[in-house]
């Protein structure tokens, strides 16, 4: 007798599809909403201060960056070497590196600094004394720049960062916390370089402000001896810090003239977008006094030089100094 349970293999194909479920009709999965576009809006190095340093740099990388050509508002190249240390120009020399040129930050440092330190105050130092203002960006707008700061400095711009990179500044978009020398709130910086992007458009310059993640900083060239003054061809003379060097301003190859020999004797890199050298720092550093314009708080101004951001000691102090003997020396002749 065959038994009641039967193998399902031997099931005839003809009881095997009656047993099988009726097929179902196969229906489109349902469309899943697409997936939200990851923006960075906010990239990592947004918040807090990028790792940095503000060691001086040597003698071999000022002499490999002495001939990086800079383009001043006409497109017009300049050494580097030519903005701190010329035949006519001052003796110490301030150069700040700023960020690209719709910066609100940068722009507000350079009014502060422009209402703090004037051009009389820098030629009524004991030793001719300027500054000089870098940027990154397209040449062209180097004179809105001027305007809209009331820049009284010269200003030059390295459009590829190249010497930016050469002196150690580094690249972020982090913000730091609010310095002294700010006076616009953030939204109002930032409004206000949206405005100035936006009426460049005509000339095609919205987009050639600069990179806008690099940040800059302050590098003080001083020539190695305040007493010996710069020698001329007719002087017959130099001290020890005189060394003789192509004329690159007077056109003439075959003329010579006597340049200093000049180092870096304080810098400082900025760490955010907002962390430049305090008004206070830069004016005790030049051998100016006062509490300027923009930080009239005695307290305020105190804490700045307090919690100084720059490495290494001008020779302000010794500049003083020397302003005071022969100022002794006159009365008692």
């Amino acid at each position: 007798m065959a038994d009641a349970k039967t193998d399902s293999a031997t099931v005839p194909p003809a009881a095997a599809t009656a047993a099988a479920p009726p097929p179902q009709t196969e229906t489109p999965p349902k469309a899943t909403p697409p997936t939200s576009i990851d923006i960075d809006n906010k990239p990592s190095d947004f918040d807090g201060n990028i790792a940095t340093n503000d060691d001086i740099p040597s003698d071999a990388t000022l002499a490999k960056v002495a001939n990086y050509a800079l383009l001043d508002k006409h497109g017009k190249s300049h050494t580097f070497q030519s903005l701190y240390n010329s035949p006519n120009g001052a003796r110490r020399v301030l150069v700040v590196f700023v960020r690209h040129f719709f910066c609100g930050n940068c722009q507000e440092y350079i009014r502060a600094l422009a209402e703090s330190i004037s051009s009389e105050a820098l030629l009524g130092l004991p030793v001719s004394t300027s500054i000089v203002i870098i940027g990154c960006g397209d040449p062209q707008l180097i004179e809105m720049y001027v305007e809209a700061t009331r820049c009284p400095f010269p200003l030059y711009t390295d459009p590829k960062s190249v010497l930016f990179d050469a002196l150690g500044m580094v690249k972020t978009l982090a913000l730091g916390e609010k310095p002294a020398y700010m006076k616009m709130g953030f939204l109002k910086g930032v409004f206000t370089g949206m405005s100035q992007a936006l009426r460049q458009l005509p000339r095609g310059l919205t987009l050639k402000s600069g990179d806008q993640r690099q940040v800059g900083g302050e590098f003080l060239f001083e020539p190695l001896d305040l007493v010996t003054p710069m020698a001329t061809p007719s002087d017959g003379h130099g001290g020890p810090a005189i060394m003789e060097a192509f004329d690159q301003h007077s056109g003439h190859g075959d003329s010579k003239s006597q340049l200093e020999v000049k180092k870096i004797t304080w810098c400082h890199r900025m760490r955010s977008t907002r962390d430049h050298a305090e008004i206070p720092e830069i004016m005790e550093l030049l051998g100016l006094d006062g509490h300027g314009q923009p930080i009239k708080d005695s307290a305020l101004w105190e804490k700045t030089i307090r919690t100084r951001k720059g490495t290494g000691l001008s020779l302000a102090g010794k500049m003083n100094e020397l302003a005071a003997a022969q100022k002794a020396e006159a009365d008692t002749a």
